[in-house]
């Protein structure tokens, strides 16, 4: 996906001491603060550059780092550890004007304790044991939203954490950028949870929703050049198998030469507008021969986030998915929990949609063909993508509104293969079961309000998703293997309290 500002992103690792260990120990503090900065850097783990600040003993200079890391775009987050003790009050001003994401690294600088040699010098340099519980304190204090990580700075799983914990910073950044067109400019008439505050979205998340007429896309398929046809089709014939009436000489061969310029066009709209996610919808096709569906398929894959049926909320869940992906493998798709296999103890969900599900989740190279499709007013047989998405575990993403809050739910999946073939399903699809089982998993998202669609996701995990709605201030629901509905129930109406008294 192109569009962006490109730039490298940095997470700014701070560290806290103060003067009453004098200038030696402060020397000690900051060669052992560089040395984590830079083997965290360098591990090859996280997702941006980890650049190493000065270490901070006043509350002058810690409000003045944390203004600079607001002030500064490339900074996506902020790394605070306290190597000695750091007495709290100084942390006030910047932690209360602090913008950026923060995790708390609870860690120290050396793995073990020197037992034969260990006297009070090591003890005064060496107290991240309280240290950091002086200043987890002024955290809990002003209700900071932070992710605190435990453990020493070389451990694997501490890296992991920090690296999730990064990805979910990259997208709260992408977030308070981004744009999104509506193509038709609507909802699905009457539909209830695909509607939403997109005034509220763009003060609590940074999303700009706009609409725009299908005429304007229309306007941009003339446009396109034949020559750009030609090389948009190569690379479909390269990328995927094509049924015989779309390959040379088919008797649907002009069909998806048709495709190639609804997906040019729209890709030229989304770049030069700036925008990271774009709706369609069915009702509202006036000038096209057929849905954009296939034109979806490849813009998904190529990074841009998609609704269906003007589904703005889902949009931007896929794009943010796609920001926390980064180049690890797996995908990230729009997809609906479509129908059921309800055979007792093996109950299976099968997420699909009409055409638009992303290949990024594909197992094996994707069959292109068209079919015809009786919803909206189509005056051809769309192309499609179809292909079964590979086993494995996965998330599935759902934003609803609440009516004064936004809510996030999360669902942990296991993707599953299917017992037979569906040769006459025209549709990418998934089958899954929800965690910890299909009736407690399908009655917790019924019983949190979840919507029909979700952003699905193999490369990205419910705790990072869980990050990111705390960075971005969401009521967040996580359904997984622990779920107990009874719990639930109980966790639904204590947010509801907490939220109208503003906790």
């Amino acid at each position: 996906m192109t569009g962006a500002v490109e730039r490298t992103p940095q997470l700014w690792f701070l560290t806290g001491s103060q003067h009453l260990y004098g200038a030696e120990t402060l020397k000690q503090v900051n060669d052992h603060s560089q040395r984590i900065a830079a083997s965290l850097d360098g591990a090859g783990r996280l997702p941006a550059q980890v650049v190493h600040k000065p270490v901070l003993t006043g509350p002058d200079a810690i409000q003045e780092i944390c203004l600079a890391a607001n002030a500064t775009p490339e900074c996506v987050g902020v790394i605070t550890w306290m190597h000695t003790f750091s007495p709290a009050k100084m942390w006030i001003a910047g932690l209360t004007r602090l913008q950026k994401p923060l995790a708390h690294l609870h860690t120290q600088f050396n793995t073990e304790l020197p037992w034969a040699d260990i006297d009070m010098d090591f003890m005064n340099l060496n107290q991240s044991a309280h240290g950091d519980r002086e200043y987890g304190f002024i955290g809990a204090r002003l209700r900071s939203s932070r992710k605190i990580i435990v453990g020493h700075w070389q451990d694997p799983e501490v890296l992991d954490e920090l690296a999730g914990w990064a990805r979910a910073a990259l997208a709260l950044d992408a977030s308070r950028n981004l744009k999104i067109a509506r193509f038709g400019g609507m909802n699905m008439r009457e539909v209830a949870v695909t509607g939403g505050d997109r005034v509220e979205a763009q003060i609590k998340l940074g999303w700009s929703i706009n609409g725009y007429g299908v005429g304007d896309l229309v306007g941009r398929i003339a446009e396109v050049r034949d020559a750009d046809v030609d090389r948009q089709v190569e690379e479909y014939e390269q990328a995927y198998t094509l049924a015989a009436p779309l390959q040379r000489g088919g008797e649907m061969r002009e069909s998806l030469r048709y495709e190639a310029r609804q997906e040019i066009a729209l890709r030229a709209f989304l770049e030069e507008g700036g925008f990271g996610a774009f709706t369609t919808t069915f009702e509202d096709l006036h000038g096209l021969r057929n849905l954009p569906g296939f034109a979806s398929q490849r813009l998904m894959a190529a990074g841009y986030g998609f609704g269906a049926e003007g589904d703005w909320k889902t949009a931007a869940l896929v794009r943010l998915g796609k920001v926390m992906t980064g180049q690890r493998p797996g995908g990230v798709s729009f997809i609906e929990d479509y129908t059921y296999h309800l055979v007792k103890g093996q109950e299976r969900i099968l997420g699909a949609h009409m055409i638009e599900v992303c290949p990024s989740i594909a197992e094996g190279k994707p069959l292109l063909t068209t079919h015809p499709l009786s919803i909206g007013d189509n005056a051809s047989d769309p192309a499609r993508l179809i292909f079964d998405a590979r086993p494995g575990p996965a998330v599935n993403a759902t934003l609803v509104d609440m009516g004064g809050r936004m809510r996030l739910i999360l669902a942990e999946l296991d993707v599953v293969k299917p017992d037979h073939a569906m040769p006459k399903l025209p549709t990418a699809r998934a089958l899954w079961i929800p965690r910890p089982d299909f009736k407690r998993g399908a009655a917790g998202w019924i019983e949190a309000g979840g919507g029909h669609h979700s952003a699905f996701c193999q490369a990205v995990t419910a705790e990072e998703w869980e990050d990111f709605g705390r960075m971005a201030g969401l009521e967040v629901i996580r359904l997984g293997a622990d779920l107990d509905l009874r719990a639930l129930r109980n966790e639904l109406r204590w947010n509801d309290a907490a939220f109208k008294v503003g906790l």
